[in-house]
């Protein structure tokens, strides 16, 4: 276990692998844990970071620091605190936002996002997810297999408040539009059968450098009910020269259908 002390409180990280950094935040149900298939294949090429946001995991829990744009001040200073430069990041739910909500402010800093069943607006959020414990969240979401139950077995340990009021701050802030103005190359990636987030339209959701797949037959975590298919698709994004759409994928057989 790696942490580091910001702001006079713990931050739980794990770290794996050589290379340029890509930054894995977790969503709004368990912790770094389930990021472990994808950080040890991206740290064949990269060095591969995974944090707990506050609230969540091993990481401090703070009510003053809840908010997204708290969230995105923890990513700004362990960044600062290991030195480390430009970077990409890889967001699911809860962190996709934070992701957003960081590059919004250091423009510079992000190479690309994948941002993995991310609500584009507060209607977008299920109520369930706004006001269940994070247990029944864990319960409802993942496919209970005994790997997806190891790999969320932290699930109980979030502050339900961080939930609360990381959703909250969704409602009051737009930042999805403010986000695709900044021409970061995004990849969009879904589960078709997500109960928790509604999957936006392919019109509403891409431009130039954004771009949505759906993957089909898949949840709320793609990452544990399809591993290789995710990370497959995972190192294709990570592997595309900078600055450039990730509509220019070359788009295996498995997720073509639901690609425009």
């Amino acid at each position: 276990m790696s942490a580091v002390l910001l702001d006079n409180s713990i931050v739980h990280y794990e770290v794996l692998g050589r290379g340029r950094p890509v930054i894995f935040l977790h969503g709004w149900v368990g912790s770094w844990k389930y990021w472990i298939a994808s950080m040890q294949v991206a740290s064949t090429s990269y060095r591969a970071y995974a944090i707990d946001l506050w609230g969540f995991g091993d990481t401090a829990h703070n009510e003053l620091k809840y908010s997204l744009d708290e969230q995105a001040r923890l990513l700004e200073a362990f960044l600062n605190e290991l030195g480390i430069g430009k970077i990409a990041i890889v967001g699911h739910g809860l962190g996709a936002l934070v992701g957003m909500k960081f590059a919004s402010r250091f423009r510079q800093s992000v190479d690309r996002i994948m941002a993995v069943n991310c609500p584009l607006t507060y209607d977008a959020v299920h109520s369930r997810l706004k006001t269940n414990s994070p247990q029944e969240l864990s319960d409802w979401l993942s496919s209970r297999t005994s790997d997806a139950s190891a790999a969320l077995s932290d699930a109980p340990k979030a502050d339900p408040k961080a939930i609360a009021a990381s959703v909250s701050a969704l409602q009051a802030d737009n930042l999805f539009a403010t986000f695709r103005e900044l021409d970061i190359p995004c990849l969009l990636v879904y589960g078709e059968k997500d109960p928790a987030i509604t999957i936006p339209t392919y019109e509403s959701a891409t431009s130039t450098f954004t771009h949505q797949i759906v993957l089909e037959g898949l949840g709320h975590f793609p990452m544990l009910d399809e591993a290789a298919k995710f990370n497959r698709l995972l190192t294709d994004f990570l592997a595309l020269p900078s600055g450039i759409s990730p509509s220019e994928l070359q788009m295996k057989d498995e997720w073509k259908r639901r690609v425009r």
